[in-house]
């Protein structure tokens, strides 16, 4: 247990949005390499549930309040991100 409890020192709403994505991506690693027992694996399971839960709340969080200084500076909604208007065209050279 001594991995499970090394990760979980510090508690959720501690954590910075980068710090509890890359508490994520430690947690779904070990689960992947299959070296924890099942007691292990659930604890670590319901931690990265309530890691992913939290992240996606201050995501959330952070697109309401670009709203709302869109909607301050004469904006009126978000626009999506085109990926397309980004990426040359064939005959043009980046």
């Amino acid at each position: 247990m001594n991995r499970v409890n090394k990760m979980a020192k510090k508690k959720l709403e501690n954590l910075s949005f980068e710090e509890s994505l890359h508490e994520l991506d430690t947690i779904v690693q070990s689960l992947e390499q299959g070296d924890l027992n099942l007691e292990e694996s659930m604890t670590l399971f319901e931690r990265g549930l309530s890691l992913s839960k939290l992240s996606q709340n201050k995501l959330q969080t952070a697109e309401q309040k670009v709203k709302i200084l869109l909607e301050q500076n004469g904006e009126q909604q978000l626009n999506d991100f085109d990926l397309s208007s980004t990426e040359p065209s064939p005959g043009e050279l980046s």
